[in-house]
C-alpha cells in the first residue's frame, strides 16, 4: 500500500474509524424496490466497499414518514421491513471493511402529493416549491410532534440494522425549511427568531437521542449558506453550525452551499461539465475553520488530486466524490496499489442524476455495470480461450468493444476511417463546455495500448480488409450518419447539427434549428450558433425543449439561450424547406391541426438523430456463422453467442452502437460490454 498519502490516512469518528478519507456522500440511484434496498441496492453498495472506500452513504434521502411520499426512488425508513434489507447491505459492506450509514428526511414540500399513499406535502409556510409544483399545507404542532417521533423511530430502525450511524437531511427538506427565512413565514413559536426556526431541528435531535443513546454516530448535512437573496445568509447558516456543534447532538457535520428549489439553482450546489469544479470546497473549509468539528463535503470533487488537496490543506476530514465512485468503484483500492492512472474518470456528464430527477434510475455516462452489479462486470474477466476479434469503428461503442476483448487476453484489431478515435463523442467534446467528455475517449484508448489492441486510424475498413485479418469475431461498431427526417424540398438547403459542430457550417445570421431528436446534439448546436452572434429559433414539436436532456444539463443550455436572446418554439413541426432569392423559407406545420407559417432565414440546421452506416456489416453478414443475428435472450441472460445460422461460416458477426439505430453515449458502451464480455 502506497504510503504518505493524505487520502489513505484512517480517520477516527467519534469510536468509528475510517480506513482512509473517501466516501461517497447519501444520493438516492433509486435502485430500491418497494422501498426497500433488496439486492440491487446491497450490489451497488458492496462494489464501493469492495473498491476501498472507507465509507458508503446510502439513501438520499429514506424518508421517514408517510406524509413523505418519495420523488427519487427513496427508501422507506418509516417500515419496520427495511431492518433485515439494511442488515444484509450492511454485512456485505462490512465484509469489505467500509463503514455503512443512512441519511433520514422529510422532505417537506420537495415532493409531490400524487404518489405514494396520496397524503398533502406538508411545509412550515405554504410556499410551493418550483421543482416539484406541490402547495403544501401548513404544518401544524402535531404534525411536528409526529415527525419528530418518526424520526426517533427511523433512527432506531437503523441502529438495529447495525449501521454504524445516520445523517440528517437539512438542506431543502423539511427541517432546514424552518431555518430558512425563504421558507418559513410562521408567527408562531416555530418562526420568526433563529432560535423559533431552529426549535423544530431540535425537537427531532432530542428525540433521535432519547431514542439510540449517546453512542450512536449522528450527523447533519447541513446548508450553511442558501447563497439567495431571500434565504438563509452565511452569518446565520455559520451560526446554526456552531449551535448543532454546542449542542452535542451530532457528531458531524456535511457542508453544503446553496438552494435547490429550482433547477437553475440546483445546480449551481450540483455542478456539471463546464462548471467550476469543486466550487464550494473553500466554504467547508472555512465551516470547519470556525467550528473546528469535523466536516464532510462533496460537490464536483470528481479528481483524486483535488481530493488529495482538500485532505492536505486540512479543508475536509472526509472527502465526498460519489459521481466519480459512480463513475469508477474502486478509486481508493487503484490508488492504494499505485494505480490512479488506471481510474475511469469522471466526465461531469451528470447523466447519472439527470436520469434521477426524470424518474429513472441512476446510470453512469461511460460505466454501464454501475447499477448493474448483479450481471455487468466492473473488472473483466479473462477468458478460456483467445479468439481473433476485429472491431471497426473507434467511437464509444467500438473502444469498449476493443478494450473489453482486449482484457479478455483476445487478440483485437482496431479499425477507424478517422485519423482520431471518438466518433461522436469527439464531435460533442469540442464544444468546450463539454470538453470533458474525451475522458471517455481517452481512458479507453489507454486501456487498449495498455492490452495491445492493434489500431489503424485513417483506414476505411472494406470487406477484404476485415477478412485478411483471419477473424473469428467481427464486431461492427461504424456508428451513424446525420439523418433529416421527413421535410420537403431541396436536402441540399440543410445544415446537420453535426455540419454545426464540425465547423464544416458557419452559422448564419438568421438561423432556424429544428430539434426533432431532444438530446444534447441539436442544443450544443444551437449553443454554438447563438454564441456566434447570430438570431437563431429553436423549433421543436415536443411539449418543451430537449427533452432527452436532464434538468441539470438543460441549466446551461437554458442560460445560454436566454442570454443571447433565442426564440423556442414548441409543437411546431418542420415540414419544408424552400430557396426564394437570397434566403431561405422554412415552413412549419403543427400536430394538432391545420397550421401553417414560414420563417425566411439564412440557414436551416436540422436535428434528427442518426442513420445507421452499416453497409460494411451487410457485406459480411453472409460469410458469418450466425448471419449477423445478435441472441437477445442470451444477451440480456449474460450466456454466450451461440447463433449458427450458418454452421460453414469463417466468423461471428455483430453490430452494435448507432451502426444498429440512433441512440446514445450509454447505451453504446453497454452494447459493447454486454456482447463482449461473454466472448
Amino acid at each position: 500500500m502506497t504510503t504518505g498519502d493524505p487520502l489513505l490516512a484512517p480517520y477516527t469518528l467519534k469510536h468509528l474509524t475510517l480506513r482512509n478519507r473517501l466516501m461517497t456522500t447519501a444520493h438516492e440511484p433509486a435502485y430500491s424496490e418497494d422501498g426497500m434496498p433488496k439486492a440491487r441496492y446491497r450490489l451497488y453498495h458492496e462494489e464501493r466497499a469492495r473498491g476501498g472506500i472507507a465509507l458508503t452513504m446510502t439513501a438520499g434521502s429514506a424518508v421517514v414518514s408517510l406524509d413523505s411520499p418519495p420523488v427519487f426512488g427513496n427508501l422507506l425508513a418509516y417500515k419496520d421491513e427495511i431492518v433485515p434489507w439494511l442488515r444484509d447491505l450492511a454485512d456485505g459492506c462490512h465484509q469489505h471493511g467500509a463503514a455503512v450509514m443512512i441519511q433520514l428526511t422529510h422532505l417537506g414540500r420537495r415532493s409531490v402529493w400524487n404518489t405514494g399513499d396520496w397524503l398533502p406535502v406538508l411545509a412550515p409556510s405554504m410556499i410551493r416549491e418550483p421543482a416539484h409544483r406541490a402547495f403544501p399545507k401548513v404544518a401544524e404542532p402535531f404534525d411536528l410532534e409526529r415527525i419528530a417521533a418518526d424520526y426517533a423511530a427511523a433512527a432506531q430502525r437503523m441502529q438495529a440494522a447495525g449501521l454504524d450511524g445516520i445523517e440528517l437531511e437539512m438542506y431543502g427538506h423539511l427541517l432546514d425549511q424552518f431555518w430558512s427565512p425563504a421558507t418559513n413565514r410562521r408567527d408562531d413559536d416555530f418562526g420568526g427568531s433563529l432560535d423559533n426556526r431552529l426549535r423544530f431541528a431540535f425537537m427531532v435531535l432530542d428525540a433521535i437521542r432519547g431514542a439510540v443513546g449517546a453512542d450512536f454516530i449522528v450527523g447533519a448535512r447541513l446548508v450553511v449558506d442558501e447563497q439567495w437573496e431571500i434565504g438563509l445568509s452565511r452569518e446565520e447558516g455559520m451560526a446554526i453550525a456552531r449551535r448543532l456543534v454546542a449542542s452535542g447532538q451530532v457528531d458531524f457535520l456535511n457542508v453544503i452551499r446553496g438552494h435547490i428549489d429550482t433547477d437553475a439553482a440546483l445546480a449551481d450546489v450540483i455542478p456539471v461539465q463546464g462548471m467550476r469544479s469543486a466550487p464550494h470546497l473553500d466554504f467547508a473549509g472555512e465551516v470547519r475553520a470556525e467550528t473546528r468539528f469535523p466536516v464532510f463535503h462533496a460537490a464536483r470533487i470528481p479528481d483524486v488530486a483535488t481530493a488529495r488537496h482538500a485532505v492536505a490543506a486540512g479543508k475536509l476530514d472526509m472527502v465526498g466524490m460519489t459521481r466519480a465512485h459512480i463513475a469508477d468503484p474502486h478509486i481508493a483500492r487503484k490508488i492504494a496499489e499505485g494505480r490512479e492512472d488506471e481510474i475511469r474518470p469522471c466526465v461531469g456528464a451528470t447523466y447519472c442524476l439527470d436520469r434521477i430527477y426524470e424518474g429513472g434510475e441512476a446510470l453512469c455516462i461511460h460505466n454501464p455495470a454501475t447499477g448493474r452489479e448483479a450481471n455487468m462486470p466492473h473488472v473483466v474477466s479473462t477468458a478460456r480461450n483467445s479468439r481473433r476479434v476485429v472491431v471497426v469503428g473507434a467511437g464509444p461503442a467500438g473502444l469498449e468493444a476493443a478494450r473489453v476483448a482486449a482484457e479478455r487476453g483476445h487478440d483485437v484489431v482496431l479499425f477507424e476511417a478517422a485519423p482520431d478515435p471518438g466518433g461522436q463523442v469527439r464531435l460533442a467534446a469540442r464544444s468546450r463546455r463539454r470538453s470533458e467528455l474525451i475522458g471517455i475517449v481517452d481512458w479507453r484508448m489507454v486501456r487498449c495500448e495498455a492490452h495491445g489492441v492493434q489500431m489503424r486510424f485513417s483506414t476505411l475498413a472494406e470487406a477484404g480488409d476485415v477478412l485478411a485479418e483471419s477473424p473469428d469475431v467481427v464486431v461492427i461498431a461504424t456508428g451513424g450518419l446525420p439523418h433529416h427526417g421527413d421535410i420537403d424540398g431541396d436536402a441540399e438547403l440543410i445544415v446537420s447539427s453535426w455540419d454545426i459542430l464540425a465547423g464544416d457550417a458557419v452559422p448564419g445570421r438568421r438561423v432556424l434549428l429544428f430539434d426533432d431528436n431532444g438530446g444534447h446534439p441539436g442544443m450544443q448546436a444551437a449553443e454554438l450558433i447563438a454564441e456566434s452572434g447570430a438570431r437563431l429559433e429553436i423549433v421543436t414539436p415536443e411539449r418543451f425543449f430537449a427533452p432527452a436532456v436532464g434538468g441539470l444539463n438543460h441549466v446551461a443550455y437554458a442560460r445560454c439561450f436566454q442570454r443571447h436572446g433565442v426564440d423556442i418554439t414548441i409543437n411546431r413541426r418542420l415540414r419544408a424547406v424552400e430557396r426564394q432569392d437570397d434566403h431561405v423559407s422554412a415552413v412549419i406545420g403543427s400536430d394538432f391541426g391545420d397550421f401553417i407559417a414560414v420563417r425566411e432565414v439564412d440557414q436551416v440546421v436540422v436535428e434528427h438523430g442518426t442513420t445507421p452506416l452499416d453497409a460494411l456489416y451487410h457485406e459480411l453478414r453472409d460469410g458469418s456463422r450466425n448471419g449477423g443475428e445478435t441472441d437477445y435472450t442470451a444477451l440480456v441472460a449474460g450466456s454466450p453467442q451461440s447463433v449458427a445460422r450458418n454452421p460453414a461460416g469463417r466468423y461471428q458477426l455483430f453490430r452494435i452502437g448507432d451502426a444498429v439505430a440512433s441512440r446514445n453515449i450509454h447505451t453504446a458502451i453497454y452494447d459493447a460490454l454486454r456482447l463482449v464480455k461473454d466472448l
